[in-house]
Order: structure tokens, then C-alpha cells, then sequence
């Protein structure tokens, strides 16, 4: 009986949130050149490090050492708000596998970066991580078409993503 209690919990618990099971696959091509660049973050999913931001964009470009830098911008509250910003860097993952990267904001300490999907035309990129905590919609514009949108939502919702949970970013018009 108790054995059983402790399995139908377990269960439960899997089918929430401890459980969450995704296709975190990356893309099969990928080339950085074409990848680097202004990216406006069209979606996200809430995190405290980019909590009440709009306006963000990432741009990435190639460093001396060969790393990647990125800098994430945006402003607190309103596009006329605090402009904060945040420099990192990035390197491909040491896996060899297309759209892996792995970046780091503090230190030594690198998390990865998947580009789960990208336009053939690198307009527009989806981009998570090895856990379903991380989602993010790019695009070189600041706004996407609403077709493009509901196609790139309707494929994370075929993944196993939450898509409720995307915050739409405001961004210049």
C-alpha cells in the first residue's frame, strides 16, 4: 500500500513539472557568420535575469580569440525605461553538433544554447536549452508575421513546450 502511495505521487509529480519531457533537438546546418548579428527576442519565458524587460535584442559578433561575443540589451518597464544591458560570451559546443552553443555571463560558469529552429533565410531563430525552463523567439525584426508566429508556436507546441508560458515581448514598432 505504501509502496503504491509513494509510486501514484511520483507519477503525479512527473506529469507536472519535474518530468517535463521535450524534443530539445537542434538544427542540422548552422552557419555562424550568417548567425551573427541583431536578434530582437520576439517570446521568452519568464526568468529574474530578463524579468520586466522590453526591448531586448541580442546581438552576437566574433571576438579576437574567437569566441563569440554577446550582448544582451533592453529596458526595464517601457521602451523609454532604464537601458541595461549584459555582456557574455560563447563558444560552440564542444560536441560538434550544429546550432549547440554554450554561453556564459558569470565567470567560468557556460549554460547551453540550442537553436532548435532557424529559418532558411536566418530570419527568425527558437533557441533553448537542455532543460524546458529556457525559450526563446528571435527575429532581425522586431516584430514577426503572424503566420510565421503561429507556425514556429504551433512547432514548439509539437515538442512538448509549454506555449502559454511565452511572455510577448514589446518591442519598437
Amino acid at each position: 500500500m505504501k509502496k503504491n502511495l509513494l509510486t501514484t505521487l511520483f507519477l503525479g509529480l512527473c506529469t507536472t513539472t519535474f518530468c517535463q519531457t521535450i524534443d530539445n533537438s537542434t538544427i542540422t546546418t548552422f552557419d555562424l557568420d550568417r548567425y551573427l548579428g541583431k536578434w530582437y527576442e520576439v517570446a521568452r519565458y519568464d526568468h529574474a535575469f530578463e524579468r520586466n524587460l522590453v526591448g531586448t535584442t541580442a546581438e552576437y559578433s566574433l571576438r579576437d580569440d574567437g569566441m563569440i561575443k554577446v550582448l544582451n540589451s533592453g529596458y526595464l518597464y517601457t521602451l523609454d525605461g532604464k537601458f541595461k544591458e549584459s555582456v557574455g560570451k560563447a563558444k560552440l559546443n564542444k560536441n560538434g553538433k550544429p546550432g549547440q552553443l554554450r554561453v556564459s555571463f558569470f565567470g567560468p560558469f557556460y549554460s547551453n544554447y540550442y537553436i532548435l529552429d532557424l529559418a532558411p533565410d536566418y530570419s527568425y531563430s527558437v533557441v533553448g536549452s537542455s532543460s524546458p525552463k529556457y525559450l526563446w523567439i528571435l527575429s532581425r525584426t522586431p516584430q514577426l508575421k503572424p503566420e510565421v508566429q503561429s507556425k514556429i508556436v504551433k512547432g514548439l507546441q509539437q515538442r512538448g513546450y509549454d506555449t502559454s508560458k511565452l511572455i510577448w515581448v514589446e518591442q519598437e514598432k
